[in-house]
């Protein structure tokens, strides 16, 4: 958003005119104006926003509906993020599923290894700076942010995989 229509929603929501604003941050400046055959000030005086409150009245009904679409556009985002985001985890779930499935025992044990390995080096490093070597932090930070992120898609993955194979039982 350019600083400008930023500066301008600013002040109508701080003068009360959030009707106006969520027209403008839904539709854009432009469109607000030419729906309303209205020049709307980037920086509006007391006396602009005394004539801006009045054409907020005036015109409530449409702003209210541009206002509507708004909200339906954020809620049409959320929605396609919520659809993202499961289509994900049932993706993982099924290469999970997979893997548990196959006849390779590094596909079946890849997780834990993985677990342990990270374990490993964290301990490690941990050794090292308790013996007084100099252990580079970015390698500690690094390796703790590894293992809470292997240990959620772990432990996480294990229950949403328990709870599917429970769901499939039913």
């Amino acid at each position: 958003m350019i600083p400008i229509v930023a500066t301008l929603l600013s002040s109508l929501a701080q003068n009360g005119l959030t009707l106006l604003s969520s027209a403008i941050q839904a539709k854009g400046k432009e469109v607000v104006e030419k729906t309303l055959n209205v020049k709307i000030p980037d920086d509006p005086t007391p006396e602009d926003v005394s004539n801006l409150r009045q054409l907020q009245f005036e015109h409530e009904e449409r702003l209210l509906e541009l206002g509507i679409e708004k909200a339906k556009m954020e809620l049409a985002e959320l929605e396609l993020f919520a659809k993202a985001a499961q289509n994900e985890d049932d993706n993982v779930t099924d290469r999970w599923q997979s893997d548990m499935n196959s006849d390779s025992w590094l596909s079946k044990n890849i997780r834990p290894m993985s677990l342990i390995a990270i374990f490993s080096g964290y301990f490690l490093f941990a050794m090292m700076s308790a013996f007084g070597y100099n252990a580079n932090e970015s390698y500690v930070s690094l390796l703790g942010q590894w293992g809470m992120l292997i240990m959620g898609a772990y432990f996480g993955g294990r229950t949403i995989e328990k709870l599917a194979e429970m769901k499939g039982r039913k």
